[in-house]
């Protein structure tokens, strides 16, 4: 990833980008979804990251496929941008900002 933004830094691709790294932060959530396999382990998983239990339920007993539910609102709530950088992943974006030539 990095050699590829360092040999496109100086063309002008940084909604390319944003589009790269929302498409990729929907596929982490997804792939945390699936880890979470039963109704059970997603609502604890859930309750964990800050859903209130209501939802917390309603949303683990879901049966919309994993590409859907990773799009939604409530997983976007649940595994944060902030997290997903704190636990080391790199972003497209972030890391084009640091090596752009204007």
């Amino acid at each position: 990833m990095r050699g590829w933004v360092n040999y496109f830094k100086l063309a002008g691709m940084k909604k390319l980008l944003k589009g790269i790294d929302q498409w990729m932060r929907r596929r982490i959530r997804m792939a945390y979804w699936k880890q979470w396999k039963r109704a059970r382990t997603r609502f604890k998983m859930l309750q964990k990251c800050g859903i209130e239990k209501g939802k917390a339920w309603e949303f683990a007993n879901t049966r919309k496929a994993y590409w859907r539910t990773a799009g939604s609102p409530i997983m976007s709530m649940a595994i944060r941008t902030e997290q997903l950088r704190r636990k080391g992943y790199l972003f497209f974006s972030d890391y084009y900002e640091q090596v752009h030539v204007c």
